[in-house]
């Protein structure tokens, strides 16, 4: 695999369906770091659970700002895949934007069999994490996060193993002069 320039891709998707699999995947098929600073990683530095972490952002919008800007940061220092919920709207300067589609229930299942737990509470959470992610993001950002038509490529999920997600990205990424295999 050879880079033919420094690139940066930038992959988002919903909660369960499959972002940090596939960026992880193809971050190092690449060869360059991969970015994933999300909620979970802050919860785990201030010794939060998630769900602490997403009732304060509620009321508290300094913990999607750090989270949000930091990340940015982060892909602008050196190539990489960044892989957030956010990343193809915040990452104004990827070579290549993809969003990651998959059902309610697709993403309930992968969750559920990722963590373990209740079908249905996870479902339900889920829902909630969703509505919550949407308010944040048009009040903070005037980002709609269910608009994601701009994209290079969208990809549905629902069918797909992770490595034919990669394998689809690779493919445009190759198709577009950024990589040589």
């Amino acid at each position: 695999m050879k880079l033919n320039k420094d690139l940066r891709v930038a992959i988002s998707g919903k909660s369960g369906c499959g972002n940090t699999t596939v960026s992880g995947m193809l971050a190092k098929t690449l060869g360059v770091t991969l970015i994933n600073y999300t909620f979970r990683q802050l919860a785990a530095e201030k010794g939060m659970t998630l769900a602490e972490v997403i009732e304060a952002a509620k009321t508290d919008d300094s913990y999607d700002k750090y989270v949000d800007k930091h990340q940015v940061e982060l892909a602008l220092a050196e190539p990489c895949v960044l892989g957030s919920r956010l990343a193809i709207w915040m990452l104004k300067e990827a070579d290549l934007k993809v969003y990651l589609l998959a059902s309610d229930d697709t993403r309930a299942r992968r969750v559920y069999n990722r963590e373990g737990g209740d079908l249905q509470a996870i479902k339900d959470f889920t829902a909630m994490r969703d509505s919550e992610d949407t308010r944040r993001y048009k009040e903070f950002y005037g980002i709609d996060n269910n608009d994601y038509a701009f994209c290079d490529l969208i990809i549905d999920v629902n069918e797909k193993t992770p490595e034919e997600i990669e394998e689809i990205i690779l493919r445009e990424l190759e198709k577009r002069g950024f990589i040589s295999r």
